[in-house]
This record gives C-alpha cells, structure tokens and sequence, in this order.
C-alpha cells in the first residue's frame, strides 16, 4: 500500500506555476511585479550597504545619500546596455523606437547597470569625501541579494526561461509564452530566474564569510563578487533561449563572453592586490569625519570633564600671588 501511495504521489507532475498577471491597478495606478522587485532588491542592497560601511568605519545615513546618485545612473546604465546589444527590439523595421523606454517590460543589463551606477556612486562618494574602494566593498555583496530579489521580476513577466525540462522544478509559462518561444503549450522549461537567485545567495554568504575571516579591502570584495556572479552567469546563460541580438559571436553569446572577460580581469586584479590588508581610513585626507549622534554625545561628556578639572584646578581656595597666571587663562 504504501508503495502504491509513493508511486502515485511521484506519478503526479511537479512544477513551478508563472503568475497569471504581472501587473495589478490600484485604480488609475499600476503596479508591476518586475518593478517591485527592482525596487524591493535596491531597498536590500541599501540596507545591507549601510551596514556593512557603518561597520567599516563610516557614517550612518551615508549609503542612502550616495544611492541618490548610483540609483537613477545604474537604471540608466542597465537601460543603455540592453538597448545597445538588443537595438532591433526597438530599432529595427515595424519597431516603436519609444518602447526603450519602457523600462517596467523588462530589460536592464546588469554590466550597464553596475558601470553606470558606479559613477554615480563615485560621484556621490567624492562629494562626501569618501574613498571609492572601501565603499565599493561594502556595498558590493548587497549586490547579488539585490540581484536575487530583481531576478523574480522576470518570473512576473514570464521571461529569460531556460531550455525545456522535464525535472519537477520545470517552469509553466502561458500558452502563448510557449507558442512564441516555438515550444507546445504544456511545455515547462529550466526557471533559470531561480537559479541566479540560489546563486547569488549562495555567493552573497561565500563573500560575507570571506571578508570577515580575511578582512578583505581595496576593492578585493568587489573583485570577488565579479568572480562569483560571473561564474554563475556563464552556466544560467548557456541554458536560456530568449531571443538576443547577439546570440553567436564567435560560438557564444555576447553575455556569456562579457561574463568571461569580467572573470579573468577579476581575478587579475586579486592575483595583483594579494596581501593587501582592509584600508585602516575610509575617508580621504583632509576630510574629517562627519560627526554623528554619538560623537556629538562623547565630545559634550569630555569637554564637560575637562572644564570641571579646570575648575576645579582654578578653586583651590588659594590665595594667587600677583603676576601669576591661572590655567583657565
């Protein structure tokens, strides 16, 4: 009996359902699972940057300020990369070029999207007074959470899937998704979106261990979050059959070759940093800390102390002989 019930338990198909809409109206007002995810994924990097640089030696409150700028770069940048290698989906004949700018469809490159939202945060980190790498290596493992969060966007729009699969965790996607991918409706296929997300967790903890048993510093964690999402890259792009501009430049996609050329400039520059310790001052010379809430608090305890031992030193009760100098002069 009991083998009966595990064969006709095993006999009953698995699979992972795609949502049935991917956008719900709050009345006028829509909201888009992809763009809540990208939302929900910066608000984790964030939170996770501020506390990873706090930790480092910086100031509260600064992480949000920097975001101000590398936010919209890095959205810009994501936009610009995939309109780049994909500019038939919006250039080519019977297109509507206006639609690049439809960024709630779907559409950031992750390369465009870090160059870009790197400058703005250099850009915001050079205002404040803050060294670039020390910065980049706090906030560089909130990235692959980020990331991982971001990925279940194209759960929400039924995209970037894998290869068809038989396995239990296959993606069910709409008939017409499946029909326009060439595929039979009832096909499922490899979610590759939860892939990356394992992936980028799995890596997230690896970078977090990491920089905390070998105090890792000048852009060595940012260096070692290239290497981990590059890897996990190469083998998730390999599996999709999403329709790219630049499916085949010499054999591979052009994702997975940037993928490929990233890695070994990673690992190149850890090869050439090996040895360096985490930077001791994460501002640069000739500014000074900005104070806190805190140091606000300790300078007004020690400048208290300070004037009752003055005080104390100048009321002794005797008698100053003239010409003499007090302290508190």
């Amino acid at each position: 009996m009991l083998n009966a019930a595990l064969g006709s338990l095993l006999a009953v198909p698995l699979s992972i359902p795609s949502p049935s809409e991917g956008v719900w109206h709050l009345g006028p007002v829509p909201l888009r699972g992809y763009a809540l995810c990208i939302i929900l994924g910066v608000a984790a990097a964030i939170w996770i940057g501020e506390k990873r640089w706090v930790a480092r030696g910086g100031t509260a409150g600064e992480v949000m300020d920097i975001a101000i700028w590398a936010v919209p770069f890095g959205i810009v940048g994501g936009r610009l990369y995939h309109v780049a290698t994909d500019w038939e989906l919006y250039f080519g004949e019977g297109r509507r070029p206006i639609e690049a700018l439809y960024v709630w469809n779907g559409g950031l490159g992750i390369w465009g999207a870090i160059a870009l939202g790197g400058v703005g945060a250099w850009i915001g980190a050079r205002s404040r007074g803050i060294r670039f790498l020390p910065l980049a290596d706090a906030l560089a493992p909130g990235l692959l959470v980020a990331q991982a969060i971001g990925r279940w966007g194209n759960w929400f729009n039924q995209e970037l899937f894998g290869k068809p699969t038989d396995l239990p965790w296959g993606l069910e996607v709409s008939d017409a998704v499946a029909r326009a991918a060439g595929f039979a409706p009832g096909t499922t296929f490899h979610p590759t979106f939860l892939y990356e997300c394992l992936w980028n967790l799995a890596a997230f903890a690896v970078l977090i261990v990491l920089d905390r048993r070998l105090r890792l510093g000048h852009g060595r964690v940012l260096a070692l979050y290239v290497v981990a999402y590059t890897t996990g890259r190469v083998w998730n792009e390999m599996l999709r059959i999403d329709d790219v501009q630049l499916e085949n430049v010499l054999g591979l996609r052009w994702n997975v070759w940037t993928s490929i050329i990233l890695f070994v400039g990673a690992v190149a520059y850890l090869v050439v940093t090996r040895g360096r310790g985490r930077e001791e001052e994460v501002y640069v010379d000739g500014f000074e800390r900005p104070a806190t809430v805190a140091d606000g608090k300790a300078d007004t305890k020690a400048d208290t102390k300070a004037d009752a031992k003055t005080d104390a030193k100048t009321d002794t009760g005797a008698d100053v002989e003239p010409g003499a100098t007090t302290e508190r002069e």
